[in-house]
């Protein structure tokens, strides 16, 4: 029993993403809330290659519908560390809608890990998501 407590309690993907964060933490202390999204995306692409975080900007990611391949596919802001969603937003506080469309990313692509970032706000505010199917 001990063993399972300790499997649950493992955060993935722990120290990539202290790192994805505190790039995105930098930026917003930076330049504050307020510019469009990609203005926050092209300061981030420089503050990763100036960290060392491995990350494609905007990759198009297959994504499935029982077992098959769909024509559409989904746009990311960034994968970083060839496993992590990263979504950013500009709103007032991070809704609902956002993490649904996170989470349906993350079940569709098959990827394990999604964090969403909102610096629409005074204080940057993020949120990790688990696709547990994976």
């Amino acid at each position: 029993m001990r063993i399972i407590a300790k499997l649950m309690t493992e955060i993935i993907f722990k120290q990539e993403s202290f790192n994805i964060v505190g790039a995105c933490m930098k930026v917003h202390r930076e330049l504050g809330p307020g510019f469009l999204e990609a203005v926050y995306q092209e300061a981030l692409e420089k503050e990763f290659f100036k960290q060392n975080i491995p990350f494609q900007r905007q990759p198009k990611l297959s994504l499935y519908y029982d077992g098959e391949k769909l024509k559409k596919f989904y746009i990311a802001d960034f994968i970083c560390y060839n496993s992590i969603i990263l979504e950013l937003k500009i709103a007032p506080f991070i809704t609902n809608g956002s993490l649904l469309q996170l989470n349906n990313a993350l079940k569709s692509s098959n990827q394990k890990l999604g964090i969403l970032i909102n610096f629409g706000s005074p204080s940057l505010t993020y949120k990790r998501i688990i696709n547990p199917s994976v």
